[in-house]
């Protein structure tokens, strides 16, 4: 069984980016998309324009902070054997009626990749106020050009 980390939200978050699960290389080093390969990280500060100083993952916690975006997971917990969201089993969804209790400005959530919208969709359906835009995996395994995916996830922001 492995298992997500907490939220990174706070009371400025008005878009939340939901991934399905941590891979392997991000459960490692207890940070987001951690694999040197995914194309998140360079996404999200060609899309704000700005590159932090460092790699050091509170530093890019806190550039999407300043922009009023937060990052978590739809799954709480899952059995996965790798990284790849297909192999997914005995899944647990985190508790979002609480975080949205919790943080009432979030009106955008943004998925990261078609898997967590699925699981999202299946367990709340539409909620009411909150736009989604499915963005494509910014994951390795998701073949698609830094360029095309950059594109894509320009129309999110």
């Amino acid at each position: 069984m492995i298992h997500s980390f907490p939220p990174f939200v706070n009371a400025q978050t008005k878009i939340l980016i939901l991934g399905t699960m941590p891979g392997i290389a991000s459960l490692e080093k207890q940070e987001y998309y951690a694999h040197q390969r995914n194309h998140f990280w360079k996404i999200m500060f060609t899309l704000l324009d700005s590159f932090p100083a460092t790699e050091e993952f509170e530093l890019k916690i806190q550039v999407l902070q300043a922009n009023n975006i937060g990052l978590w997971d739809v799954l709480k917990s899952c059995d996965r054997n790798g990284s790849l969201d297909v192999h997914i089993k005995n899944h647990e969804i985190n508790d979002f009626e609480t975080l949205f209790a919790q943080f009432p400005s979030i009106k955008t959530i943004v998925f990261n990749g078609k898997e967590s919208h699925k699981y999202f969709l299946k367990k709340f359906g539409q909620i009411k106020d909150i736009t989604y835009y499915v963005m494509p995996s910014t994951s390795p395994a998701n073949t698609m050009s830094f360029d095309n995916k950059l594109k894509i996830w320009s129309t999110g922001f």
